[in-house]
């Protein structure tokens, strides 16, 4: 190429808004245009002449680089989503593309790669999923958001407090979402499982002991009351209590005083009580399973999780939460999951809730060796439940939105302004997302 052909090629490289440069046989850069200069912070001086991993910096460089292995197999990449680190080592979210360049005889010469700052849309990504988080706490489920709403004047009120919802539902999450939010909150936050402990030892968990109250107490032992003075007591699976702890329990709510093992007098507590549990109470006072009267003194404010598979449109931006958590956790830098991966956990019943999902993005971090998880990395029987399921949702995102909408339209006998407001969004947009999904007409339906 003569000088002329090549200041006419930067002129258009130039003029193109995306990033662009090339590389020769020996990954060395042959060109590199103004866009690439703004996105990576090196001048076109710096870069030409450079091996494209010295300069382009990305999180795939090392193992799986993209233009390496279109050269390698001739095929493109499109639109794959990467990190680099600009010259002053900030971090880039792009996507980029890929191609080879051959000469008129049709022999490899090098190859080309375009790429696109995407800092904004992740901001805006980001911006977005704020208004559906609640301090850890990650939905735009319209129960929880219900939830959300109050669960600060729960936090004030210094009320017990009841939470039900089948296991892994996020059910110690909201405890401790109250406790932050009330005045307690710079005092102890202390959780208890009632279920893993036996009926013989929850008296002195919970009480604590005197020394000489029995054999091998040589020392007084302050129990979880104790230890939550002033703060808050969190009894998870408090369903599992027997009748005759529950009396004991009973009385501390009653009189706010207990008496440690061994000890002559009672000692006040000072001690918000938030109990969960995964099995329905009333169901248990009406077997004679579980004391009436101690239902009634825990349920004075009651809050009720949903499962996962009923709040589906919950599961991206969960996967979202726990892949952020794990790059932080692990010290990876994995973007996310592929659109199979989203599709089979949007088919999945998620018999394990929240945590099962977390487990399950965990397991994949763990396979996951590239830039997105990908069904090989999904535990065994997950995939093989997924890949056997005889309703297959095509379009997960679309579905989950138009049965958000269905339910609130429902809820608020058809009002497209009154929905339109709970799900933040302005009736314009409403109306169109309706006629979208073929909704329209379904607000008239009673």
């Amino acid at each position: 190429m003569n000088e002329k052909s090549r200041r006419f090629m930067d002129i258009i490289l130039d003029s193109i808004a995306d990033g662009v440069f090339t590389i020769d046989t020996e990954n060395r850069i042959t060109s590199f245009n103004k866009a690439a200069e703004s996105i990576t912070g090196f001048s076109k001086g710096e870069a030409l002449g450079q091996y494209c991993f010295d300069i382009f910096r990305t999180n795939i460089c090392q193992n799986t680089c993209a233009l390496r292995k279109t050269i390698q197999t001739g095929k493109p990449i499109i639109n794959h989503e990467v990190n680099i680190l600009d010259k002053e080592g900030r971090r880039i979210p792009i996507s980029i593309s890929t191609a080879v360049l051959k000469d008129d005889s049709g022999n490899l010469i090098g190859g080309v790669e375009t790429f696109r700052d995407l800092s904004q849309i992740e901001a805006l990504k980001k911006e977005l999923n704020k208004q559906y988080t609640f301090e850890d706490i990650v939905s735009k489920n319209h129960k929880i958001q219900q939830i959300f709403s109050i669960l600060p004047d729960i936090a004030e009120s210094d009320s017990t407090v009841l939470i039900q919802g089948p296991n892994g539902s996020g059910k110690e999450l909201f405890a401790r979402a109250i406790h932050n939010l009330s005045s307690r909150r710079d005092s102890p936050y202390v959780a208890v499982n009632c279920g893993a402990l036996p009926d013989t030892l929850l008296e002195s968990e919970f009480f604590g002991y005197v020394k000489g109250a029995f054999t091998d107490a040589r020392a007084d032992k302050p129990g979880r009351f104790a230890r939550a003075e002033g703060g808050t007591l969190f009894l998870d699976e408090i369903g599992d209590i027997s009748p005759a702890f529950a009396v004991k329990l009973m009385r501390v709510l009653e009189e706010k005083e207990y008496e440690p093992l061994g000890a002559t007098k009672a000692v006040k507590a000072d001690v918000r009580i938030i109990a969960a549990t995964n099995k329905d109470l009333q169901s248990l006072v009406e077997s004679g399973a579980f004391r009436e009267d101690l239902y009634y003194r825990l349920n004075v404010v009651k809050i009720e999780l949903p499962a996962l598979r009923e709040r589906r449109e919950d599961i991206p931006l969960l996967i979202d939460h726990f892949v952020d958590q794990f790059n932080i956790k692990m010290g990876r830098n994995i973007a996310g999951v592929s659109d199979e991966v989203l599709s089979a956990l949007m088919k999945y019943d998620f018999p394990g809730n929240i945590r099962e999902l977390e487990n399950i993005i965990e397991y994949a971090f763990v396979l996951c060796k590239g830039n997105f998880i990908e069904l090989e990395h999904l535990p065994k029987d997950l995939s093989d439940t997924t890949q056997n399921h005889s309703k297959p949702i095509a379009r997960p995102l679309e579905d989950a939105e138009a049965e958000t909408i269905r339910k609130i339209l429902k809820k608020h006998d058809g009002n497209r302004l009154k929905t339109a407001r709970e799900l933040g969004i302005d009736r314009t947009t409403l109306w169109r997302k309706m006629k979208k999904y073929g909704l329209i007409g379904d607000e008239n339906r009673r």
